[in-house]
């Protein structure tokens, strides 16, 4: 399964040599931690989209829990990771911002399937992405990223919390950690393998 985007294409051209090239889409709120992600686990330099956040900006993008944020994705991150030396991931971080959200459609094209970035203290920002992947039937697990200063809950909770179907991966993380973005996205693949090999045989049932 081999995705269809310029960059990424140009990247393969260049040398990429693996048998296998999945595209992973990086989805949640704003200041949830995409960016960041992207950045931990990519073995090349990161392509980032980011403007800084204007006074006319924060009339239309809701800052509230992330004072601290000084720039925001406009596009889209981009990176890359081998998980095995068959296997490479690119990674297509999504803009937050209600805004962006018609770019959406255009980076989900040909995806295996999302990480779904959560905070649990603005749980409720992750729905619209939780959503998305639900009504397009693309396979997602929920990264709760460990923030400072928030309460940590069980897998269970967040679950319901998020009214997901039985059996989605809820994993905690560090985004910022790249071994911890790495087992995200290797839970990732492992579940979006079962899930599309699952729809397959029910179509041919």
């Amino acid at each position: 399964m081999v995705f269809e985007h310029s960059d990424a294409t140009a990247h393969a051209q260049a040398g990429e040599t693996a048998n296998l090239a999945l595209k992973i889409l990086v989805a949640g709120g704003f200041g949830v931690g995409k960016t960041t992600l992207v950045g931990a686990v990519s073995e090349i330099r990161p392509l980032r989209t980011e403007e800084r956040l204007s006074e006319a900006g924060r009339l239309v993008d809701d800052t509230e829990g992330v004072g601290h944020k000084t720039v925001t994705t406009v596009a889209m991150d981009f990176g890359r990771i081998s998980i095995r030396s068959d296997l490479s991931l690119y990674l297509f971080g999504t803009p937050g911002q209600d805004r962006f959200w018609f770019l959406w459609d255009d980076l989900a094209r040909g995806a295996l399937g999302a990480v779904v970035l959560a905070d649990t203290r603005r749980l409720e920002d992750c729905f619209p992405a939780v959503d998305y992947f639900e009504h397009r039937r693309i396979p997602f697990v929920v990264a709760v990223n460990r923030f400072a200063g928030a309460r940590a809950h069980r897998a269970d909770d967040v679950l319901e919390a998020l009214d997901l179907d039985p059996g989605t991966p809820v994993v905690p993380c560090d985004a910022r950690d790249r071994d911890s973005g790495k087992e995200v996205l290797i839970r990732l693949v492992e579940y979006a393998g079962r899930m599309h090999t699952a729809r397959l045989l029910d179509s041919v049932g």
